[in-house]
């Protein structure tokens, strides 16, 4: 199948503005220290919200409405949050046993390598999505797009809240979540190459990111808001939580 260039280019700018996107986290950059100190638990509730929202109201169904087999599905949701469970484990290993639930000067916390790892993956499926609805329709390809950047603006917003929980630095959170968000560009150029192949592996891989998005907030970061537990800090990161649920609607 021969893929005129205007589509390849169409293809390409969507994937570079989905990118982009993620700087918009980059207000972390210039609020005050004590701001951010507050504004990171509601930032991680959010997080939460949208993690299982997506899985829960976007990947599964669209798994199941590509599948036909709601059995299958979530067999292959479970096997998603067991390859994030073993793969949390490789990264708790490298780390001497270290079990402190609270990040150092020269630790970084599982529950943000582990973040980094699920968004890699999403934004890896947001280019085999992107890219195989413009080989479908141009027109379809840009409403895909722009219902992808509407719904990553407060998604970027959670991950740099559990990035920076986790330990790194603002500046340090704002790069690796850009650096992770380039994924969309492999997942792309993965479907131009093959897209038959691409479109019947996102069977596969989209319960395993919903399994890896369950396994992160539940495991990972829903524990974080149990550190604080006054009724100012329930109210505000309930409201996150209902808020990045209610934005996958």
């Amino acid at each position: 199948m021969t893929i005129a260039l205007t589509t390849i280019a169409g293809i390409i700018t969507a994937c570079l503005a989905v990118s982009l996107c993620s700087l918009s986290s980059a207000i972390a950059l210039w609020l005050k220290p004590e701001t951010l100190k507050w504004l990171v638990p509601n930032l991680v509730a959010l997080a939460v919200g949208v993690l299982l929202g997506d899985a829960f109201i976007h990947l599964i169904p669209d798994a199941i409405q590509r599948h036909g087999a709601v059995s299958e599905v979530c067999l292959t949701v479970l096997i998603g949050m067991f390859v994030f469970f073993v793969l949390e484990k490789g990264v708790r290993w490298r780390h001497d046993h270290n079990v402190d639930t609270r990040p150092t000067a020269d630790h970084i916390l599982p529950l943000a390598k582990m973040n980094l790892i699920g968004d890699a993956m999403h934004n890896f499926v947001d280019g085999i999505l992107i890219a195989g609805s413009f080989l479908a329709d141009p027109l379809v390809g840009l409403t895909t797009t722009l219902a992808i950047i509407t719904h990553e603006i407060p998604q970027e917003l959670g991950d740099v809240g559990a990035l920076l929980r986790g330990g790194f630095t603002p500046r340090q959170a704002v790069l690796y979540n850009f650096y992770c968000s380039l994924t969309v560009l492999p997942g792309a150029i993965f479907t131009l190459l093959l897209s038959q192949v691409a479109e019947s592996s996102l069977i596969v891989l989209l319960p395993i990111a919903a399994g890896g998005f369950i396994y992160i907030a539940a495991s990972d970061l829903i524990p974080v808001l149990h550190e604080r537990s006054s009724l100012i800090h329930l109210g505000g990161q309930s409201a996150a939580f209902a808020t990045g649920i209610g934005h996958c609607h």
